[in-house]
Formats: C-alpha cells, sequence, structure tokens
C-alpha cells in the first residue's frame, strides 16, 4: 500500500496494485512441465522454451512421466521402449537438459510478459524451423572453441629470425587446442604433435614433475584443468602420454586416443623390444627407435582431433555393398587364398570391403585402425605406391611379435579410372583409392602373398567386381533425405553392436567444413559421454542447445545418434531416428561385414 497523505482537504490516492512477485517460488512448477521429459531420479527434470532460443532447465520434486519420445502412441504403463530392432523390454530413461542461462526472477518476467508460445512470433519460428539448419543459427560467440580450428593442422613457423621469432612461435603453440606428448617417465621428450622437442622441451619437463610428485605420494595422476584445457595423463609402462585439450572432450574419450598412441607404438616396437629398452637405461632416448613413424602419430592424432567417428564409437565403417556381391567378393578371395596368408583385407576410401580370416581369430578393430591409418592418412605407403612389405605388430592379436603385411594399391588395374569423379567430403583423404592387405606370420612369403594377390586382381577384375568396388567408393554414403524424405534430422551414426561396425549419413551439403564437421562430431562426442559415463543408466537422451537438437538411443543391439537443427520438436526428432533405425535393421547385410569369409 502506499504512504497516506496528510490531510489537507485533498482526495486521497488510491493504492497501487500489488506488485508481481520476481520469485522463483511463485512460479506453479506445472507451468513449466515439458510432458515429454523424463528424469533418472525422482526429482523431475523440466524444461522450457523461450522464442529467443535459449533454455531453463529446472528441477521440482515428483514422480517420473510415463512417456517416452520413442514410445509408440500406446505407450506401456512401465515406459518401456517400443519395438525398433530391439526388444520391448529394454527400458528407456529419457532427460532434456540444456545449461541454465537465466535466474528464475528473470524467467518469471518473460512469463508475465507477452513472450510466450501463443505468440505470433513464437508460432512463426516453430513454423520456420525446419529451415534452420544445425549451427546456423548462431549468436556472437556462444561458442568460440573452433574460430580457428582451420589453422589447427597448420605448422608452426620456422625457427630463424631470433628471439622475436621463437615467442611468435610459442604464441603460435600455444593457441593449438589440442596437444599430446609422450615421454619417458625419466622425463625425456619422445613425440610431441606440435613444436620441436626444443621450443617445448621446458613445458614436457614441468609436466614429468607433476606427474612423478604424484607418483612420489602413491597415488597416481589421472588429470587436471588449467583454465580452459583439460590435461589427461596416462601411464603405459615405461612411457608417460599426455593430451591438453580445449575441445571440452570427456576424459575416457581423450584416454582412448592416448591408448591408440600407445598402440601404434608397440606397432613397431613390441612390447617386449620396449621394455628392454628400458630396462638396463631408464633414461634411454627412444626417438631414434621410432624414427619415421612420426607421421603415423601425427596422422592419427590429427584424426582424433577432427573427431574420427571410427575412433569415437570403436568401431569400422564399411562400404555398402548387395550381399550378393560381397559374397562373390569373399568366395574369389577364398578361392584364390595362399596357404600362408593369416588375414586378407580389401579395402576402399577407408571402408572395409572384405576380409577372410581363420575360423577361430578375428582382427580387433584396434588394430584395423592401425592398418588404416597406415594405408590412407599417413603418406608413407600410399605415397609410395605399388606394392609394400612392412613388418608389424597388432597388439591386440599379439603384442609380443611381428606379423608380415603386403599392401598392394589397384593402380594397375583401375588405370585411368580410378578417379575420374570429383572427391567428396566422405573421403576427405583417401579418396577412392582400393587397396588389398595379406597378412602372414612367415616373413618369406612375400612372393606368394604377391602372387595371391595379382590372381584375385585379374578375377575381381574379370567378373566385374572392382567395377562394383569402385563404384561404390564413388558414390559415397547416404543422405539422411533418402532414407527418410521429410524427416528434420540433417545427420546420424548407427552402431551395430554385435559387428563392432557402424555406418553414417553422408556429410553432405550440411558439413562439408571442417569447421562444421568438428561442430557435429562435438555433438556426438558429448552425447556419447553422456550415455556411456560410468554411473549412467541412460538409454535414450535427447539433448537441447541454441545451435542444434540432437537425440542418442543405446540398446543392447545398437547405439543410434543423430543430429537436427534448432527448436526441432522432440515427436519429429523421433519420427525421424525411427524411420533410419528401422531401414538400418533393413539393410544391415549391406551396411555390414557380418562374419566375412571364413577358412
Amino acid at each position: 500500500m502506499a504512504p497516506a497523505t496528510e490531510s489537507t482537504g485533498e482526495e486521497q490516492r488510491p493504492p497501487l496494485p500489488p506488485r508481481p512477485s520476481t520469485r522463483s517460488a511463485s512460479i506453479d512448477p506445472n507451468a513449466l512441465q515439458a510432458h515429454a521429459t523424463t528424469a533418472v531420479a525422482p526429482v523431475e527434470i523440466q524444461t522450457l522454451s523461450f522464442p529467443d532460443g535459449s533454455r531453463g532447465t529446472f528441477s521440482s520434486p515428483g514422480p517420473k512421466s510415463a512417456s517416452s519420445p520413442l514410445e509408440s502412441e500406446t505407450a506401456s504403463p512401465d515406459r518401456k521402449v517400443s519395438a525398433i530392432g530391439a526388444d520391448n523390454d529394454d527400458a528407456a530413461s529419457v532427460t532434456s537438459f540444456a545449461p541454465t542461462m537465466r535466474p528464475a526472477a528473470d524467467i518469471a518476467s518473460l512469463l508475465a510478459g507477452e513472450m510466450n508460445k501463443r505468440s505470433p512470433a513464437w508460432n512463426l519460428l516453430r513454423s520456420q524451423s525446419s529451415t534452420v539448419l544445425p549451427f546456423e543459427r548462431r549468436r556472437g560467440n556462444v561458442d568460440d572453441r573452433f574460430a580457428d580450428f582451420e589453422a589447427e593442422f597448420a605448422p608452426l613457423p620456422d625457427d630463424t629470425g631470433g628471439a622475436s621469432r621463437d615467442a611468435e612461435r610459442l604464441e603460435t603453440w600455444k593457441s593449438k587446442l589440442k596437444h599430446y606428448m609422450i615421454l619417458s617417465a625419466a622425463g625425456k621428450p619422445i613425440w610431441s604433435r606440435h613444436g620441436d622437442l626444443g621450443l617445448i622441451n621446458s613445458s614436457i619437463g614441468v609436466v614429468q614433475t607433476i606427474i612423478s610428485f604424484y607418483e612420489g605420494a602413491k597415488n597416481q595422476l589421472q588429470g587436471f584443468t588449467a583454465g580452459n584445457a583439460r590435461f589427461v595423463i596416462s601411464t603405459q609402462g615405461p612411457l608417460y602420454f599426455v593430451a591438453i585439450s580445449k575441445l571440452g572432450e570427456s576424459d575416457s574419450h581423450i584416454r582412448s586416443q592416448l591408448e591408440a598412441l600407445y598402440m601404434q607404438i608397440l606397432s613397431t616396437l613390441t612390447l617386449p623390444t620396449l621394455n628392454n629398452i628400458f630396462a638396463n637405461r631408464p633414461s634411454s632416448d627412444l626417438r631414434k627407435p621410432l624414427q619415421g613413424t612420426e607421421s603415423l602419430l601425427s596422422s592419427l592424432a590429427d584424426n582424433f582431433t577432427r573427431g574420427a567417428p571410427s575412433a569415437l564409437l570403436g568401431s569400422l565403417e564399411c562400404l555398402r555393398l548387395r550381399k550378393s556381391q560381397r559374397h562373390a567378393i569373399n568366395n574369389t578371395f577364398l578361392k584364390l587364398r595362399s596357404e600362408k596368408l593369416l588375414y586378407g583385407l580389401i579395402v576402399a576410401g577407408g571402408k572395409l570391403v572384405s576380409v577372410i580370416r581363420p575360423r577361430r581369430h578375428s582382427l580387433h578393430p584396434s588394430d584395423l585402425q592401425l592398418i588404416f591409418n597406415m594405408l590412407f592418412e599417413a603418406e608413407g605407403i600410399r605415397g609410395g605406391g605399388g606394392e609394400s612389405w612392412i613388418p608389424l605388430c597388432l597388439p591386440a592379436f599379439n603384442n609380443r611379435g611381428y606379423l608380415y603385411m603386403y599392401v598392394s594399391f589397384f593402380d594397375d588395374v583401375l588405370g585411368a579410372n580410378k578417379a575420374a569423379d570429383p572427391i567428396s567430403p566422405d573421403q576427405p583423404s583417401a579418396e577412392q583409392e582400393i587397396a588389398m592387405v595379406l597378412i602372414s606370420a612367415d616373413k618369406e612369403s612375400f612372393f606368394e602373398l604377391k602372387q595371391m594377390r595379382d590372381d584375385v586382381a585379374q578375377k575381381l577384375a574379370s567378373n566385374g567386381s572392382l567395377t562394383l568396388i569402385q563404384n561404390a567408393t564413388r558414390a559415397g554414403r547416404i543422405q539422411t533425405s533418402e532414407i527418410a524424405p521429410g524427416s528434420q534430422v540433417s545427420h546420424f551414426m548407427y552402431k551395430s553392436r554385435a559387428n563392432v561396425q557402424f555406418c553414417m549419413a553422408s556429410l553432405e551439403p550440411h558439413f562439408t567444413g571442417l569447421v562444421e564437421r568438428r561442430r557435429l562430431m562435438t555433438v556426438y562426442h558429448e552425447l556419447h559421454a553422456s550415455v556411456h559415463s560410468k554411473n549412467s543408466h541412460l538409454k535414450v537422451l535427447h539433448c537441447i542447445s541454441e545451435e542444434a537438437t540432437s537425440l542418442a538411443w543405446v540398446t543392447p543391439v545398437f547405439e543410434f545418434y543423430c543430429v537436427a537443427g534448432p527448436n526441432v520438436s522432440r515427436a519429429s526428432l523421433t519420427q525421424g531416428a525411427n524411420k533410419i533405425i528401422q531401414w538400418a535393421k533393413k539393410e544391415e547385410e549391406r551396411l555390414f561385414i557380418i562374419g566375412g569369409g571364413v577358412f
């Protein structure tokens, strides 16, 4: 009430109306209810959307919702996912989340105003949401982590020019978003992705001192955060592996990348050799034994920095072929097999086409990723062309000894037709090259494997199989619009857990640039980290941000991840996801190698 005025004979001023409360306690929780949102605890997560694209996430006591975004129209009372290539009893817990950018008082003032879901502006925005692609509508520097990402892989300036040049090189080194370092337990630098060891020697010394301090306290250091950078440390025998990331990746993802770098070293030295080097001289310099393999480490590290799907999912991508076509290729492989062959592979454009193997042995995906990195990412083998004979340790198969790998590209068979079409973003470096990889335990089997390669290549060329492989490689990945016409899903990844293989949509036309691809993979990394975190029991995860709407769905049979534009409704995203999953189940024998050729 307004204070009373003195009695002056004038009429007293009427009282002012009560001021609307801006306290969050005055907000009706039911007004904030997102009816399709389910929490994983007795606290219900509620998501409120505003016309300007922001989101507010709130929690209030209450029972869990009985609906799920992937349920059919007649949802079962116990909230179980309807059958979409998975068992009906696969329970789904759904959480919709986004950073809360506004205090409760600000939200209350918005609710009291005219900006609500019934306003014409809001309806117009919703009607146009399908035309907005992921990451297309950005506000200022909402996320400037990738502002200079295109310069991430550029080399540092040369070291000529004195102190000013050194300062420039150091600043450029610091500006990199992702660093990898390898050093020995004695503090000897071994390898660094960015910068020569002379430039960063002092930094490596600091890292070694910190790690040693924690080891002395019997409390091994796993990782720490400094500013906007995350440091992750992995100890592998006498070696320390360090990653410094400003890309917002989870520790588990970074740790798996460091494990792959360790596997790359073992593929060159074998575990006994590595241990023997440091057993007698802990201060040994490992740079000489690893000389010539720096490009393999660098290409592997750059692949991780770009956000490689195969590394994220721990699986391989296969070339999409008809079952009958793949069967014919496998049969040709098996009929012309050398007695000294252990494994045989045909690889095209970075994708697996065919594999033949002993009945009781199969190659681990991590070993195959090392082979793919050697063939299509590093310049060593592909740059030389022709054929190569390489002693190689496959650590997941046997980290104590060497196998021998014969590699040959089909240049002589494909001839002038090899690369007639423009290169698409789906083959950024491997392009359309087709290679045969033959692995043997016998170091004297080179000529037998060469003869096998010639016989198989001639047969595949004569029966048309090689042309089919070449055409499928040029066609690239399928677009989402071909699978689910009218769907608002812009991109997806689907992993078959039983086959440890995955497929994904074409990167064209929305994710053709390096930065756009990295943003896309960052969304997938965040989804994957959330559903696979140690204490998580989530099966379905729906995320809303100012840049994109995304979905993760994990069952014992498959893992599915997809991305759409901002403000795409959950129902629309779910409908598109269901169509894609049904297509993947139907096309399973074309998308994946099931069993392969066995002898």
